[in-house]
């Protein structure tokens, strides 16, 4: 007698709508407190930005990558963030919860103790992101997570040149290195033994 199909994993398919709708809402809010800063002149990116060797800075640690410098900018971390976030998001709230703050505090903190001037942006949690996603695999000795991370690597490895002071005017390197070697920590930190 033939057997029915085992059905979908209902707690995955729920955790995975859970997951893109927060990272949709979150996205939303970002987006929101970048209006609020357009229509300030650009205040909050004075007064919450992450100032290097400042103690009036320092404050930027926590809360500079939720402002941006501009809508281009915004744009460009705000599709990178939904997808690799979706995908972290994918092995649970308490393991995304963990690669973002590892990520957020890591870039924060390394751009407050080696930057060059005022930086906000949530590409350091991006670059994060990704560099979890890159690496956690080879830690948790994962062929799966592996084969992922080559594909992901084909569509977001480009921006890997993004860790480098060559990156660009404009642009904290800082922030992206300091946020990929947060996303590596936390792949370190999480690897799951014998999965």
């Amino acid at each position: 007698m033939p057997r029915a199909a085992p059905a979908a994993d209902p707690g995955r398919a729920g955790r995975a709508r859970r997951g893109l709708l927060a990272l949709v809402v979150f996205t939303g809010i970002l987006w929101a407190i970048q209006l609020v800063n357009l229509a300030t002149g650009r205040v909050l990116n004075y007064l919450f930005g992450n100032i290097p060797r400042r103690l009036d800075g320092l404050d930027g640690v926590l809360f500079s990558p939720l402002l941006h410098a501009d809508f281009n900018h915004l744009a460009s971390n705000s599709l990178p963030l939904i997808v690799l976030g979706f995908l972290v998001f994918l092995e649970g709230v308490r393991r995304f919860a963990a690669v973002v703050a590892a990520s957020w505090l890591v870039s924060g903190a390394g751009v407050w103790l080696t930057g060059s001037g005022l930086t906000v942006g949530v590409s350091g949690v991006v670059f994060g992101l990704l560099a979890y996603l890159l690496v956690r695999g080879f830690y948790n000795r994962n062929w799966k997570q592996i084969l992922l991370a080559l594909v992901i690597f084909v569509f977001y490895g480009s921006v890997l040149w993004g860790v480098l002071p060559t990156a660009g005017p404009g642009v904290s390197w800082q922030a992206h290195l300091f946020g990929a070697a947060g996303g590596v920590l936390a792949a370190v930190l999480l690897r799951r033994n014998g999965s």
